[in-house]
């Protein structure tokens, strides 16, 4: 049950933080860039791509051909490249069932925690802490960082987004901590 209630305590800490990082600081659109024609780049994807909602990456050349390496570079000198989230128009309308995706998200991210924090012998409240924050570095690393280096997210746009998941670990850690740490000092208090 402890558990339980420190992976509840963070993720409403997380799901807080990344709420106000979202809507009242400047983080939630760094490395965005305006589209020059847009309209039609989005004409040409509603051609291009239709109803299929994915993830495509272009130029596109079919991994299973032996020469897919060259192929692509040869592509790449001559075509831009990147990455496309294509979602068709009216298939994501409303905000909520996103919100409850990323709260279940940052529930399960923070269960995860407590129940590591919970099989180690950390005493300190900072310590607890500490030891939070660095699993979302590990996890932000991970992450975050490989987008940059091999899919060309901007810099900003990925210092951002690890601020976002380095603070909200941060404040997942402050709640997980001193719960985790309040049977240990009632414990030694009643001693």
């Amino acid at each position: 049950m402890r558990i339980l209630i420190a992976g509840a305590l963070g993720a409403l800490a997380m799901f807080l933080w990344t709420s106000i990082a979202h809507v009242a600081t400047p983080l939630a659109t760094a490395g965005f860039s305006k589209m020059q024609n847009e309209a039609v780049v989005l004409n040409a994807m509603k051609q291009g791509v239709g109803a299929a909602q994915g993830l495509y990456f272009f130029p596109w050349v079919d991994p299973d051909d032996p020469k897919m390496m060259e192929k692509s570079a040869a592509l790449m000198k001559t075509n831009p490249a990147g990455l496309l989230i294509y979602t068709p128009p009216g298939t994501r309308v409303s905000m909520t069932p996103m919100l409850i995706e990323e709260f279940v998200k940052e529930l399960a991210q923070s269960l995860i925690v407590a129940f590591l924090l919970s099989m180690v012998a950390i005493a300190g409240y900072f310590q607890r802490v500490l030891f939070v924050t660095l699993i979302g570095a590990f996890a932000v690393l991970g992450t975050d960082v490989s987008y940059w280096i091999w899919y060309g997210f901007p810099l900003s746009y990925t210092l951002a987004a690890m601020t976002i998941e380095l603070v909200g670990a941060f404040a997942a850690g402050l709640v997980i901590a001193w719960w985790m740490g309040r049977r240990r000092s009632f414990i030694r208090s009643a001693v």
